[in-house]
């Protein structure tokens, strides 16, 4: 089984930087979601793009808050869950669990071979050094990400990413635009200490790993 923390490549290719998208404003509006919490945030996205929005999940350790936070506020949201395959049994189990406590409107989506037949075609690509993991990520995550937001059609693509989880993303805004879409990370400026308070006011569960 890959190390799930090693495969945490971009699920999708970088493009080129835009300005505006859907009538924002990109740097308009960063400027005005930066001085609203998180909640506030969420609202903003409802508001204006109610209809036409997703958010995506790996149901890793603080998941809990932004599924909670977002389907508070758009029930029926979609949620898109990218399945390599190769998740712990207690993922699984805590994505069954969620899915039922917040009514989750799951979206699975997963590599059109299976785990097993990729290993008889190439072997263990994880095991491949910066090749292997590449064509892995571009099987298991980009591919299904890409399908996943071709049928969907969102305008809006919320994410759960925050700045302190990494070097890469320190400099990460509250509102991003690709060629097609409106990213939107509203717990961008949270510290761990955020995440567990709010866990803990709203009693929702911890992944147990």
């Amino acid at each position: 089984m890959p190390d799930q923390t090693v495969m945490t490549a971009k699920v999708m290719p970088s493009r080129p930087k835009l300005t505006s998208l859907h009538g924002i404003n990109l740097q308009e509006e960063n400027s005005k979601l930066e001085n609203l919490d998180a909640e506030n945030r969420v609202a903003w996205a409802a508001e204006h793009y109610c209809k036409n929005i997703v958010m995506s999940s790996s149901f890793g350790a603080q998941a809990a808050v932004c599924l909670h936070m977002v389907t508070s506020q758009v029930p029926d949201v979609p949620v898109i869950l990218i399945d390599t395959g190769y998740l712990f049994s207690e993922t699984y189990l805590f994505i069954d669990e969620l899915t039922e406590r917040l009514n989750l409107n799951l979206k699975v989506y997963h590599a059109a071979t299976s785990p097993a037949w990729q290993e008889a075609r190439y072997g263990k690509l994880w095991e491949n050094g910066v090749e292997g993991i590449t064509q892995y990520n571009k099987i298991n995550k980009v591919e299904p990400m890409r399908r996943a937001l071709s049928e969907l059609k969102p305008k809006v693509w919320i994410a759960g990413l925050r700045r302190e989880q990494s070097s890469s993303r320190r400099k990460l805004n509250v509102l991003a635009v690709d060629e097609s879409h409106i990213k939107i990370h509203p717990i961008v400026d949270w510290t761990s200490k955020n995440v567990f308070e709010y866990l803990k006011e709203h009693n929702l569960p911890y992944h147990p790993l």
